[in-house]
């Protein structure tokens, strides 16, 4: 008998710049919290109920859309120990699981070792955005980095694959006097050949593609469409990542009007997602976690908020057990952190010990670190 059964893929979306949890999943009866913002607070009549005591902000009617069925898990309170404050410095240790240290190796790099230990696809992984997060890199580990699926391709507009050789040797020659030319020429004539493969690969999904929804054309609108155009197209790709453009939730200033816009534009997203795996009978297994790097202080500045501590996360797939996870950090005084922030009592590594484990079937120690208690949300 032949098997059916599809093997698991993990799609993430980094929301760069520090989400406003507390005007995410809102603590609508909460004295302090309307205390604490004056300007900010949202009013109970812009809330999605959730239950007596939190609710949606309102732009987020598409995603509770999946609340309401039962597949979008919520995590309260979601950090780390000794929070960094630093955008850079608090992606870093999502990236590669590391508070205490600078890493250098991506936690998700790992995974896609792991999951093909010789390279056989070079298209195990997938970036949509600029550059390559942290997350994904790990030395010998090819992930193909794709700026627009409908004109991508590294150095693809050079023929012939002496030119390209020629193109990748000059790349060597620039940074090898820094690193040293035979680790450098070994790595890039290895991962930009495999990139160069994942390319020419890559631009054939497009014209594979139909679909009868309408994704947004902002840049995480069209960022999922093309990690819905690869997952659809087969490739075998196990992980996929994009981030929503740079600082866009590093909301200091006019933060009612961006954090509405931001939020009306990643739930359509999501829900454009879903629907179109689901008509294409795609989504049974694929699970999407989608985070920022931390959340925002307690009290706003006036027209929006400082960077801040605990935040929230999601996690949004059919076999995704709906439901709060973690607790609500207290906004009382005398239980915030240093600064007026709210304390993290949900470990995001354990967000990943259970992914790791009970959806990838992988050692989760051995890609994180250390030892984390799971969170049971699959």
């Amino acid at each position: 008998m032949v098997s059916t059964k599809k093997d698991p893929v993990l799609a993430v979306l980094s929301l760069s710049g520090g989400n406003d949890g507390l005007n995410t999943i809102v603590p609508r009866n909460n004295g302090l919290y309307r205390d604490a913002r004056p300007t900010l607070a949202v009013s109970d009549d812009q809330l999605l109920p959730i239950n007596d005591d939190l609710g949606f902000h309102a732009t987020m009617g598409p995603l509770k859309k999946y609340w309401d069925e039962g597949k979008l898990a919520i995590f309260l309170g979601v950090g780390y120990p000794n929070s960094s404050y630093s955008h850079f410095r608090s992606m870093d240790i999502w990236h590669t699981c590391e508070p205490d240290t600078q890493g250098s190796e991506g936690w998700l790099g790992r995974v896609i070792k792991d999951l093909d230990p010789t390279s056989e696809n070079v298209l195990t992984g997938v970036n949509f955005g600029r550059g390559l997060p942290r997350a994904l890199a790990k030395d010998g580990v090819p992930v193909a980095s794709v700026g627009d699926l409908e004109t991508y391709g590294l150095l693809t507009g050079i023929e012939g694959t002496d030119q390209r050789s020629e193109a990748l040797d000059v790349f060597g020659r620039m940074y090898s006097p820094a690193i040293g030319r035979g680790a450098v020429m070994d790595y890039i004539r290895n991962t930009g050949t495999d990139a160069l493969k994942g390319a020419d690969i890559l631009a054939t999904a497009p014209n594979m593609y139909t679909s009868n929804v309408e994704y947004s054309s902002t840049s995480v609108g069209q960022y999922m469409k093309n990690i819905a155009q690869t997952h659809l197209a087969g490739f075998g790709t196990r992980v996929l990542y994009t981030t929503s453009p740079y600082n866009g939730f590093d909301t200091h200033a006019n933060e009612a009007a961006l954090h509405a816009g931001l939020w009306s534009d990643v739930s359509a997203t999501i829900d454009t997602f879903m629907t179109d795996l689901r008509d294409h009978d795609a989504s049974d297994n694929v699970t999407l976690l989608f985070f920022s790097e931390f959340g925002r202080r307690i009290v706003d500045n006036g027209s929006g908020t400082d960077h801040g501590a605990a935040g929230v996360a999601f996690a949004v797939g059919e076999h995704v057990k709906g439901g709060l996870y973690g607790e609500y950090p207290s906004l009382e005084l005398g239980k915030q952190e240093d600064g007026g922030n709210l304390k993290f009592n949900l470990d995001f590594r354990s967000i990943y010990t259970t992914l790791l484990e009970d959806w990838l079937s992988l050692d989760a120690k051995a890609i994180i670190g250390s030892s984390h208690e799971k969170v049971s949300f699959l």
